[in-house]
């Protein structure tokens, strides 16, 4: 919990998907999110979270479904949605919150 703080606390974004090894859409997610990460580079950052080893932080987050992308700034919620969302969605929502 500590080292997710730490995370979310930097003064660049920092985008969490929060997923689980069983979900269908979480698959898809994850390839998009590579691809995201080549596009932004050191200008955010992207952290994997999954909720059935992490059963705390989802619960402190409110996460009912999966996969759920949220941004973070400073340790403050900028965009929380849940789905399967494209890489320059993504990088658009990053972007406006540099």
């Amino acid at each position: 919990m500590n080292k997710f703080q730490e995370l979310i606390n930097q003064d660049k974004p920092v985008l969490v998907d929060f997923f689980a090894e069983w979900c269908g859409p979480c698959k898809m997610q994850a390839p998009i999110l590579q691809d995201l990460k080549k596009n932004i580079g050191d200008t955010a950052s992207i952290v994997k979270i999954d909720v059935d080893k992490n059963q705390a932080v989802a619960a402190q987050f409110g996460i009912r479904s999966v996969p759920t992308l949220m941004i973070f700034k400073n340790g403050e919620v900028k965009w929380k949605q849940s789905g399967v969302f494209q890489a320059d969605e993504l990088e658009k929502l990053i972007r406006q919150n540099i």
